[in-house]
């Protein structure tokens, strides 16, 4: 998501590097579900360690996990607190008009919403009563945005519900405003579906943990990952494949590959482990030319919230410095002038430097996560 949100120039971007405008999938749309399948990788392994726990305990974890999470995220999308006014003065920002939801919040609630679940129906690693859960919010998402959106095209902008509920129970001025009209693409009714989507996470993650790293596991994995992708190709017939309104088949489908991509890790990283003997070619392989592309991954995934905000922020602060250039009459700040003086060039697809500016401040950013992993500092929440 850093790649993503950090272009040279928001206008001139590769188009796989562009969410789907509405229906469809783009490797970007992939980015943000496959976080969410993420958390429910990790919380098999948190919830295994609080099964003797108290109930209060648990219940308290949980929610104060999930009250920070969310505190983040609307003090990051509050954050400067303050900007410029059409009188060139420094004004405070009102929260009349503040969004409420964003990723970060999205994240939070969906992990809240699982984890309670898990706990109360997958105790003791008992999966079916949390699979069964799964399929009835998956189903019952779908029966509501059919049955309570727009008859005439209840998977629109306007026709799905949770349009309506979010400008109801949120307000118009506390959504977001980027499609034109008040809509907000991780709105509270919409997050419903990203609750299932961590729990299908829990259960591959709970699967993995509980069986030996071989060749079986990563063919079950496969199995499962190809029978996830059928079901959503099957179901986005009749509910398109949709981001902003997280349908049950997009959820489904990023599920699906983001299964296929966990066995193809597994494959590549522990099999070569578990049996040396029998696959020397394959573990010298992986150990030369695909392990610095996992170590690339790997201080990202050790501080992901961390460097997240943190590169939201820098963006955020930088942008409130700000002076006219000599040759033009435009406000500019320290990154547009970056881009503009140091990544757009005559005769040059724009695409090209927009997108080496955002590889730029990527590899920026890993340098200070790798600091950080070398020094052993991890911010967790």
């Amino acid at each position: 998501m850093i790649l993503v949100n950090n272009p040279g120039t928001w206008s001139a971007m590769y188009p796989p590097l562009q969410h789907a405008q509405w229906h469809g999938c783009t490797p970007t749309d992939l980015v943000f579900p496959f976080f969410l399948f993420a958390v429910g990788n990790a919380l098999a392994f948190v919830m295994d360690r609080m099964r003797d726990a108290s109930g209060l305990v648990v219940v308290k974890r949980i929610l104060l996990r999930t009250a920070l999470i969310f505190a983040i995220g609307f003090l990051l999308g509050y954050f400067p607190f303050v900007y410029w006014d059409s009188a060139g003065e420094l004004a405070w920002k009102s929260f009349e008009d503040r969004r409420i939801f964003g990723v970060l919040q999205r994240i939070a609630l969906s992990y809240g919403g699982a984890a309670t679940l898990i706990w109360l129906l997958g105790r003791a690693g008992k999966t079916r009563g949390v699979l069964i859960a799964t399929g009835l919010i998956l189903v019952g998402y779908w029966i509501a945005c059919l049955l309570l959106g727009d008859p005439a095209d209840p998977y629109s902008l306007e026709g799905f519900v949770g349009t309506q509920i979010d400008r109801t129970l949120l307000g118009e001025k506390h959504l977001y405003h980027g499609e034109g009209v008040p809509f907000d693409p991780e709105g509270l009714f919409s997050t419903i579906p990203g609750i299932a989507q961590v729990m299908i996470g829990w259960w591959v993650g709970q699967t993995m943990m509980r069986s030996e790293k071989n060749l079986a596991l990563v063919g079950r994995l496969m199995i499962v990952g190809v029978h996830l992708l059928l079901l959503a190709y099957l179901w986005q017939l009749t509910f398109p494949l949709n981001k902003k309104i997280w349908t049950s088949s997009f959820v489904l489908h990023t599920c699906g590959l983001a299964t296929l991509v966990l066995s193809a890790i597994l494959y590549w990283i522990e099999v070569p482990k578990s049996a040396p003997h029998n696959f020397p070619r394959l573990a010298a392989v992986t150990e030369r030319l695909l392990g610095w592309l996992f170590r690339f991954f790997e201080v990202f995934g050790k501080n992901p919230l961390f460097i997240f905000v943190f590169s939201a922020v820098v963006v955020k602060t930088l942008a409130m410095f700000r002076w006219h250039p000599a040759d033009s009459d435009r406000w500019t700040s320290p990154l547009p002038w970056l881009y503009s003086n140091f990544f757009r060039w005559d005769d040059v697809d724009p695409r090209l430097g927009s997108f080496l500016y955002s590889v730029c401040l990527l590899i920026l950013y890993w340098l200070i996560v790798w600091w950080m992993d070398r020094r052993k500092i991890y911010v967790k929440v």
